[in-house]
């Protein structure tokens, strides 16, 4: 007589390894963002130095960021010269104790600079600072 004898059949089993490949993944990448290494959005500038930076200590801070080649965003959205004005108006409407901190690149021109203070000037805002990091 004659037994045929079945293979036993290998159970299956949870491999560990993988998994936590995949949590230290997500565990760094969870940490590089937590540090602003990876940059969430809006345009990357480098700020220029100064020996005495100020505090700001007023209600709503908008921030204007002039990036190069004459790129502005005014609060994270894209503008240009001639719509910010309208931008801003709509700030003053919604916010009435406002202060806007111009963000500008060391690379960018300074012409940028003044158009964007003189639209800020035509809109009647006051209370203006030009964002640097200590030296």
């Amino acid at each position: 007589m004659l037994i045929w004898q079945d293979q036993p059949r290998r159970k299956a089993r949870i491999e560990i390894i993988p998994m936590i490949d995949v949590m230290m993944f997500l565990l760094v990448f969870f940490v590089l963002i937590s540090m602003n290494v990876i940059p969430a959005t809006g345009i990357k500038t480098q700020l220029p130095g100064s020996a005495q930076p100020d505090h700001l200590d007023r209600a709503y801070h908008a921030v204007i960021t002039i990036g190069e080649h004459g790129r502005l965003q005014l609060e994270g959205k894209d503008y240009d010269l001639g719509s910010l004005e309208q931008g801003l108006q709509n700030l003053k409407r919604t916010h009435k104790d406002i202060d806007l901190v111009i963000d500008g690149d060391k690379g960018s021109e300074l012409q940028n600079l003044v158009d964007v203070m003189d639209v800020v000037k035509s809109t009647g805002i006051t209370a203006v600072s030009i964002a640097a990091k200590k030296k």
